[in-house]
């Protein structure tokens, strides 16, 4: 493909990126089975053309006067992200071939002579009432935090099953697969792929034999922070939102009695079960109806309920920059009823003395601390769990304890990627008063 060609096919991604809900990554994958005659180069090169355009989406909207097709923001990325000059730009508008038709008198002068200033917050590459939610949750670090956010460089986190092999045995194997695994630093059981692009690891053999997950540090933590200070050897454990399953297998690695993954999408716990085998984990799968139905048996019997509530994702931004332009203030007031009304259906399983954790990927505070404080006013019986009460479990470091401590709110945590260099993370945990 020329270079011409592939700005007009980046176009026409991102193009099909506004209309849909699916994933950048899937609509290239798409792209390429249908293009076939593009090879690796013109792929690559497309795919560094949508993500660096939506990661500058706010910037080359404003500075192509509020157009958002796919077209514009590629005239726009040339200027203001390559600092290619017009003469530049004009030659690969030519029209020729499969390449984009000439730039009109309107897109030459608003890549030429921009008018005025954008407002501040178009910098941060987040959306503007995201700016807005940083700025009272971060204070003088918001742009900080936004900056790690919305950046590419995103690891690929493994956590070693412990049951089938040893984190020195797991980065032996990654080793002799020609990869250069990496230590995580707050989780024992993590290894960091720190390739670019990231690697296929589902294609290598310890992952198919369940000796590794893909699971973001962040994630494992969670996990981890969950179990902490409770012996879970003949606990009932139930993941009430196990979507994909990467926590369930988390919890089970704590050696846990019982464990339950309850959903209420058939098809994702469908896909929880091969999972399962290959961990050699054992755990029941239980389908949640719309209020919650299908778990009456466990009320008030469950020692510990992970509550990983659906939630805007804003924390994983970094591996999804196109989900930041999807969201809307009231799609986050949506979320916040729906997180409050599961929390309190997740609530009813747990015992007397037994654990409440509630869990997010959201960087914002109204999935966050306007959920948790909701609920706490509501079920005044379910007290406060300090994080510090947690953090003895041996699947964290010692620089995890520390880090934490440090980080900890009294029962609630914040992991972020300027923090921890994690997937954002918010946590909560509670005890049910006996």
């Amino acid at each position: 493909m020329t270079p011409a060609a592939r700005l007009s096919a980046a176009a026409s991604i991102l193009d099909s990126l506004a209309q849909g809900r699916q994933p950048a990554e899937v609509v290239l994958k798409e792209w390429g089975r249908a293009n076939r005659y593009a090879g690796s180069g013109d792929r690559r090169a497309i795919a560094d053309r949508v993500y660096r355009v939506i990661r500058a989406r706010a910037r080359l909207v404003w500075a192509m006067g509020g157009r958002e097709d796919g077209r514009a923001l590629v005239i726009g990325s040339l200027a203001l992200i390559d600092g290619m000059p017009l003469e530049e730009i004009e030659a690969l508008h030519s029209g020729d071939g499969y390449g984009p038709k000439p730039l009109s008198k309107q897109e030459r002068a608003r890549i030429t002579a921009p008018e005025g200033q954008p407002p501040g917050w178009i910098a941060s590459g987040l959306p503007e009432f995201v700016v807005e939610d940083f700025k009272a949750t971060f204070g003088d670090r918001w742009a900080e935090e936004a900056e790690a956010l919305m950046s590419p460089r995103a690891p690929s986190d493994l956590r070693v099953n412990g049951a089938k092999t040893s984190e020195d045995a797991a980065e032996a194997e990654l080793r002799e697969a020609g990869l250069s695994p990496e230590r995580t630093p707050w989780s024992v059981w993590g290894l960091r792929l720190a390739a670019e692009p990231p690697p296929n690891v589902q294609a290598l053999e310890g992952f198919k034999a369940g000796r590794f997950e893909i699971q973001d540090e962040g994630s494992q933590m969670v996990c981890w922070l969950s179990g902490g200070g409770l012996d879970l050897s003949g606990a009932v454990v139930v993941d009430y939102c196990a979507g994909g399953g990467g926590k369930t297998l988390g919890l089970a690695q704590q050696g846990v009695g019982t464990l339950i993954a309850a959903d209420i999408s058939m098809k994702r716990l469908d896909a929880i079960r091969p999972r399962l085998e290959r961990a050699g984990v054992d755990a029941e799968l239980r389908l949640l109806g719309a209020d919650g139905e299908g778990v009456e048996d466990l009320v008030g019997g469950a020692d510990l309920v992970l509550v990983d509530a659906p939630c805007s994702g804003s924390g994983t931004w970094r591996r999804r920059p196109e989900d930041a332009w999807r969201l809307k203030a009231d799609e986050v007031e949506r979320l916040h009823k729906l997180q409050l009304a599961i929390l309190g259906r997740a609530a009813a399983l747990v015992k007397p003395g037994g654990r409440l954790v509630y869990v997010t990927c959201s960087m914002l505070t109204g999935e966050n601390e306007k959920t948790a404080d909701a609920f706490e006013a509501a079920h005044q019986d379910f007290r406060p769990v300090a994080v510090g009460d947690a953090l003895g479990n041996p699947a964290f470091s010692d620089a995890a304890r520390e880090h934490l401590a440090r980080f900890a709110k009294g029962h609630r945590l914040r992991l972020s990627p300027a923090t921890s260099g994690t997937d954002g993370f918010f946590a909560a945990l509670y005890e049910r008063a006996g």
